[in-house]
This record gives C-alpha cells, sequence and structure tokens, in this order.
C-alpha cells in the first residue's frame, strides 16, 4: 500500500519517523516550501524535510497544493492513504477523493475543540487542564473531518507550548500506529463531530503577545508558558520592547509579595530583587523570572534586577 505522508513543523517527525520504522511504504512526503530563518534569512528546510531525507523519501513541496500542476504531481505516487500531522495546507477535493483509504490527520487538540492552527497554543494561554490528540479523517471544511480515535493529556503548570509539542507529537504517533492496521484494512469506526462545540484555535500574531497587565496574574502567567518557546510575551519600558520568557505560578509561589501588590497601577514594578521582577497586575502581582530587554539575550530576572536599570514604580505599558 502506498502512503504519502505531509506535514511540515517537528510535531509532525515522530509519526513520519513511526511509519518508516514501522516498515510502512510511504513512497513521498509533502511540506511547506524552505523558508529563510534567523538574521542572516538563511534559507532552512522545514523539520519534515529533513527528516524524509534522513529516510531517502523523495519530497513534493508546492506553494499551493490547490494548483492543479500540485494535485497532477502528487497522483503520480499513487498514493492509497494519505496521513497529514501539521501540514499547514487546506487539502483541496481533488486530494481528498484521490486515496482509496482516504486522508487522515493527526491533529494536536480535543476535537471539535481548537479546531485551526495554534490548538496547543491556545489551550495554554486559556488556561486549560487537559489536551490532547485527535486521529481524524479529513474533509474540505477546517479541521472538521469524522474522528476516528483520541487520546487525552494532562497540562500541568510546569508546561509550556514547547513541552506540550513535545508530548502530544508522541502521543500523535502512538495513536496512528495503533490505528494503522485498521486504516489499510478500511476497517475503521469514525463519528463525525458536534460543530455546536467547536471552537477556532487562530494562528497567533503580535497582538497575542502584548501583555495586559490590567488581566490577572494567571492570565498572564498563561500567556506567558502558551508563547514560549516561540515569541515570547512582551510589555513596553522605556519605549523598547521587553521580552518576558518565564513567570512564577501566582497559585503555588512561596515567594513574598510587596504590601502593594493589587494595589498600585497594574503594570507598575513593586519590587527587584534575588527572587526577580514583581509587577502588579489586575488582582494582585506577578513575579518575572526570565526577561529579556531589547537588544539582549534571554536572562534571569534577578540578573537583570542587578544592574539597577529598572526601578521599582516603573510602570510598565
Amino acid at each position: 500500500m502506498n502512503i504519502v505522508f505531509m506535514g511540515t513543523p517537528e510535531f509532525a517527525v515522530p509519526s513520519l519517523d513511526m511509519l518508516i520504522a514501522e516498515g510502512y511504504n510511504v513512497v513521498g512526503v509533502v511540506t511547506q516550501p524552505d523558508k529563510p530563518q534567523g538574521r542572516k534569512k538563511v534559507l532552512t528546510p522545514t523539520p519534515v524535510k529533513a527528516a524524509a531525507e534522513r529516510h531517502g523519501l523523495p519530497v513534493f513541496q508546492p506553494v499551493k497544493l490547490r494548483d492543479p500542476e500540485a494535485a497532477a504531481r502528487l497522483a503520480e505516487w499513487k498514493p492509497d492513504l494519505i496521513v497529514t500531522a501539521a501540514f499547514g495546507q487546506i487539502l483541496p477535493k481533488a486530494v481528498l477523493d484521490m486515496p482509496v483509504r482516504g486522508c487522515v490527520n493527526v491533529h494536536g487538540s480535543l476535537l471539535p475543540k481548537y479546531r485551526g492552527g495554534a490548538p496547543i497554543q491556545r489551550s495554554i494561554i486559556n488556561g486549560e487542564s487537559v489536551t490532547g490528540v485527535t486521529l481524524m479523517y479529513m474533509a474540505e471544511g477546517l479541521d472538521t473531518g469524522d474522528m476516528i480515535s483520541y487520546v487525552q493529556l494532562p497540562i500541568t503548570d510546569e508546561d509550556t507550548s514547547g513541552t506540550m509539542f513535545d508530548k502530544l507529537s508522541e502521543a500523535g504517533s502512538r495513536l496512528l500506529l495503533a490505528e494503522m492496521p485498521r486504516l489499510i484494512a478500511g476497517e475503521t469506526t469514525a463519528v463525525p463531530q458536534d460543530d455546536a462545540e467547536a471552537s477556532y484555535a487562530r494562528n497567533l500574531t503580535r497582538e497575542d503577545e502584548k501583555m495586559d497587565w490590567s488581566r490577572t496574574s494567571r492570565e498572564l502567567f498563561n500567556q506567558i508558558r502558551g508563547l514560549v518557546p516561540f515569541s515570547g510575551a512582551f510589555t513596553v519600558w522605556d519605549n523598547q520592547v521587553f521580552k518576558v520568557w518565564a513567570a512564577a505560578n501566582p497559585d503555588h509561589s512561596n515567594i513574598t509579595s510587596s504590601s502593594d501588590a493589587g494595589q498600585a497601577e497594574p503594570g507598575t514594578v513593586l519590587q527587584l530583587n534575588k527572587a526577580g521582577i514583581e509587577v502588579c497586575t489586575g488582582n494582585g502581582s506577578l513575579w518575572l523570572t526570565e526577561v529579556q530587554p531589547a537588544g539582549k539575550k534571554v536572562m534571569q530576572a534577578a540578573d537583570f534586577a542587578r544592574g539597577g536599570t529598572l526601578k521599582p514604580g516603573t510602570v510598565l505599558r
């Protein structure tokens, strides 16, 4: 049976590696085009492309899979089953109808909740305590297809988007492995999603990174965790971006807070010491533990505090 794999980020690599390790006949890999990375804008292959080349697999990188030429190129592989994981493009009907065993997707949420491109980040930002992976058949809508199976994972207060990406990508590969015999035999049982329970996890923008100090300490703590390690949250100090990469858990912290916590204007720096930087929020305060001033590297907030450039009473915007 010919299997075509589609994926782009690191999240998809364990599923591809599993298919190869288990001896499945992956005839080709489709991934997004190479993109410039870093300050020097070096053209860099996607993690899935790098994995495919490591396995000696042919790689196809269409700008738009909807183009008839792209679908014709894909048809040359004569896929019986298409497996996708965080591919980054919606599959057109011509592709969905191509394999006799259909197209399945390893999706990083418990559908129908968090359809869309940023389910892992949104689940943490929104304060969810449980998430998971859903294996689903693909349809023309965005993550709307029938669900084959799923697995749940807890989100702890120590988790970030980075740790959950790793956990869910491995869980997704195991879930796919368990279902592969039934997928190949055409013996899966799938159930429709309840659209009334659906929510959309849109891709993150610069607006999502801005810290609003009038929000609760818990909401800000979740926002920071949901943006690590990809972009980080940020506030503004001295008319420059001041990034925040980590904060102490406001619900389980042994750090002594200022008596002005929750009384001063939100965003006010209350104190700076070896514990970090305490900032007033809408319902108390939040201790920043890893920060990045403009033009500097990420550093421990305690080390930054010793520099003495940020003073108590300063209001972060």
